[in-house]
């Protein structure tokens, strides 16, 4: 009989979890693996910035999941609902929404994070996330079609708040961002020569003390002198109270006109897990042993940006970043083979070697193991290092032409609609009648859908 094992989220966690169990399995017909994810791609967080600031294409930070595991199922589906009880999960078809019923008999939760804006009135609304990539190419579109509406605004107050972008947070994400969208609006000046220098604000609002509280203070105030530097305001103990549609209102009692939140100020567990039996801290993230399994659940494990694992040594959690996701990626897929084969579990103890932070226009902070570096070698050291850590050597040799081409070259305005778009009509002109083969086209395709097709559950 078949050892089912089910891994729900395809990121850094659940993909790691899903290549390790492939090695550890591969050739052993008794288990069967199958990973569940939204998308049929893996995306390669990093450098989700620089495709937002136009210097990477967005397929250059992507693989298809299937190119991982030979001994890995693969599904491309929504998680709708977990049954721990009966050991089941129900996922729908991303597009069509079909259901489908999905036993185990080991559960691995690695679902990830989406944008938490902590009930704030008007964000949910109006903010732009930061989290996939096509939020990304959202707000690289969306800043493009700013400087565009700013072309044709002839009123000077409406044009300022069409041009300022206000980024909410000023942690790993909201700095990153800054610094490409920041090289994003330099090459946009030679484009729109009726926008006026000083025009284009971005803005930066962040609660804390500092920028970039998971690095040293040398380093964050580096990085800070650098944003302010480059035109970029940063307001700190300054958090967002409220947005509206030309808006943002901080605690501090100012109202911002713009058009443009952009959210990257805290997250929250995937809204799948809420309804599980299981512990879970005020967040909604599961808690999980030192083995990095849910307690009282034999065969279900959790790991990533969904899950609260704790330092043995220090009983604080780790942070949620990419480099801790792999290696207790690593850590569950052997405690899950041990578990299986009768092995011996160990426990999950990271300590992280350093950290990268890029802030655009060839500039960076790194501390590694200990010693610090900013500017150009700092810069040279995060391209390498996440250039040797992309996934498949074909989107290594993409993105590193990517890069080159950006060092000769001004970066691409070009505001790429992902879909086609109907023509405003025009006062006094009828609009055209559909084609005739159209509208037949469009009848038999109704015609030959079926309502009363059965879901496979």
């Amino acid at each position: 009989m078949q050892t089912r094992i089910v891994i729900l989220g395809g990121g850094f966690a659940g993909l790691g979890v899903a290549r390790h169990l492939d090695r550890l399995f591969r050739g052993d017909r008794s288990v069967a693996i199958t990973l569940v994810n939204r998308d049929n791609y893996f995306l390669f967080t990093p450098m989700l910035p620089e495709v937002a600031g136009s210097g990477i294409e967005a397929k250059h930070v992507v693989s298809p999941l299937r190119a991982f595991g030979r001994a890995v199922a693969f599904r491309t589906s929504e998680v709708v609902g977990i049954d721990l009880a009966a050991r089941t999960i129900i996922t729908a078809h991303a597009v069509s929404g079909r259901p489908y019923a999905l036993p185990f008999d080991h559960l691995v939760l690695a679902v990830g994070a989406v944008a938490g804006f902590r009930g704030l009135p008007g964000v949910a609304e109006h903010a732009l996330t930061f989290k996939g990539l096509g939020d990304a190419m959202v707000v690289r579109n969306h800043l493009i079609d700013l400087f565009e509406q700013a072309d044709l605004e002839e009123h000077i107050d409406r044009r300022r708040m069409l041009l300022t972008v206000v980024v909410s947070g000023a942690g790993f994400s909201g700095v990153e961002l800054a610094g490409e969208l920041a090289d994003l609006c330099r090459a946009a000046a030679r484009y729109y020569p009726r926008i006026q220098a000083g025009e284009a604000r971005l803005m930066v609002v962040h609660p804390g003390q500092r920028i970039l509280p998971e690095i040293g203070p040398e380093l964050a105030d580096y990085a800070l002198n650098k944003l302010r530097a480059r035109g970029v305001e940063v307001l700190l103990e300054t958090a967002v109270r409220a947005a509206g549609p030309d808006w943002v209102e901080t605690d501090t009692g100012r109202r911002i006109p713009t058009s443009t939140l952009i959210w990257t100020a805290g997250t929250t567990p995937s809204p799948v897990l809420a309804a599980l039996p299981v512990e879970q801290d005020r967040r909604g993230a599961v808690i999980v042993d030192e083995h990095l399994e849910v307690p009282g659940y034999p065969g279900v494990w959790a790991l990533g940006d969904c899950a609260l694992v704790r330092d043995p040594l220090t009983g604080t959690p780790y942070p949620p970043t990419a480099q801790h996701a792999t290696r207790e990626a690593k850590v569950l897929a052997e405690n899950l083979a041990a578990t299986i084969r009768g092995g011996t579990k160990r426990p999950f103890h990271f300590r992280s070697p350093g950290m990268f932070v890029a802030l655009g226009h060839r500039s960076a902070v790194a501390e590694i193991r200990g010693h610090r570096f900013s500017g150009f070698p700092a810069w040279w050291l995060w391209r390498t290092v996440y250039l040797a850590k992309l996934p498949r050597l074909e989107r290594k040799m993409r993105v590193a032409l990517d890069w080159t081409l950006d060092l000769l070259f001004p970066r691409d305005f070009t505001q790429m609609r992902p879909f086609q778009e109907r023509a405003l009509p025009i006062p006094g002109r009828a609009e055209p009648a559909m084609p005739a083969i159209a509208a037949a086209l469009w009848g038999e395709e109704k015609s030959m859908s079926r309502e009363d097709e059965e879901v496979p559950l």
